[in-house]
């Protein structure tokens, strides 16, 4: 269990880890405001599907203490509008959409009065649930996983972008301390380098031997030190196991699969959007050029340079080896195979 944490209920506001500035400075941003919420998910101080997800479940509760303290007759109404703003921070990542609509729902079946506990307990619950779902399919991944073998991971899928623990990097936090890890390859993860800042950062405080590699470099890792696994997490997983994350990983699973490498995609059953059919249907996030021509500030292409940044990519899923979830694995995912394990998960 990692004793990193991204977010945190504390004096009635959510705490955030502002992970655009670790690994240099770790510093705690309060928010006691939805919109401080929804500008922080959107401005990626708080990133990653389930830690995304579960601000939103807390900026709820937020959007709801300040609407009933300004009209308490009315104040169900009023609050349509910071869920829209909530919802709407970013477009991609399904785990966002999933906690607003938990959080509406239980909105629908308060009776009357002040609405914050029973909404902070429902907030708290999608919290707790994440990283109870975090052990569970660290567990069923590990178990894919032979004794002694070298892996590689894209992005960052730890305790900074979950509850708790983390999804990919919690199947090779569990791995690891069960002997089946020898060494993990952490690609930097173009544009903001969350592999670089923040997974190694992870890795690193966890003591688990580690080595950074360039995004372009993928391929001759693959072909000379060979990796048996590439593990990954997921923003959006379609009906037919398509599944949307962090650009780069379509690259990288390509060049696992040309090698002889597996790929498993780690990701909770909010995740799983059953309404997408596949992957053309997934709305891909593309954000400002800046993001791509500017590092920390500093420009590093000419002035005025034009840039297409898109900051997810689908991989199919005739790509991917198996998908892990806390309800267990679907290996070769297609339609059927998804619909099979849903109707089982009772989804």
């Amino acid at each position: 269990m990692s004793a990193v944490s991204a977010l945190r209920w504390r004096a009635g506001a959510l705490e955030l880890l502002a992970q655009r500035r670790l690994p240099g400075v770790q510093q705690w941003l309060h928010c006691a405001r939805v919109e401080q919420v929804a500008e922080a998910i959107g401005d990626m101080v708080v990133r990653g599907a389930p830690a995304i997800g579960i601000a939103a479940a807390y900026g709820v509760v937020l959007a709801a203490r300040a609407a009933y303290a300004a009209d308490p007759a009315g104040w169900r109404q009023a609050i349509g509008t910071d869920l829209t703003r909530l919802r709407d921070a970013r477009p991609t990542a399904v785990n966002l959409a999933w906690a607003v609509a938990r959080m509406e729902r239980r909105l629908a079946g308060l009776d009357g009065g002040d609405p914050e506990l029973a909404l902070l307990a429902e907030a708290r619950a999608i919290h707790d649930e994440d990283l109870a779902a975090n052990q569970a399919m660290a567990a069923y991944g590990a178990a894919l996983i032979d004794p002694g073998s070298r892996v590689l991971t894209h992005c960052n899928t730890g305790a900074l972008a979950t509850g708790g623990h983390g999804t990919a990097l919690g199947v090779i936090r569990t791995a690891h301390a069960q002997g089946r890890i020898a060494e993990v390859f952490v690609d930097e993860t173009r544009p903001w380098l969350q592999g670089a800042r923040l997974t190694a950062w992870e890795l690193q405080q966890d003591g688990i031997p580690a080595r950074l590699v360039v995004d372009g470099a993928v391929a001759w890792l693959f072909a000379h030190l060979r990796p048996a696994w590439l593990i990954v997490g997921a923003d959006r997983i379609a009906a037919n196991g398509d599944t949307a994350n962090k650009i780069g990983t379509y690259t990288a699973a390509l060049a696992a699969r040309a090698h002889g490498a597996r790929v498993m995609v780690v990701a909770p059953l909010s995740t799983f959007d059953p309404a997408t059919p596949d992957g053309a249907a997934i709305a891909v996030e593309e954000r400002p050029a800046g993001e791509l021509t500017q590092l920390a500030g500093q420009p590093v292409a000419p002035a005025g340079f034009p840039a297409w940044n898109p900051v997810f990519d689908v991989t199919p899923a005739a790509c991917i080896d198996a998908i892990v979830c806390e309800h267990g694995v679907i290996e070769r995912p297609d339609a059927s195979r998804m619909a099979a394990f849903l109707a089982s998960a009772g989804r």
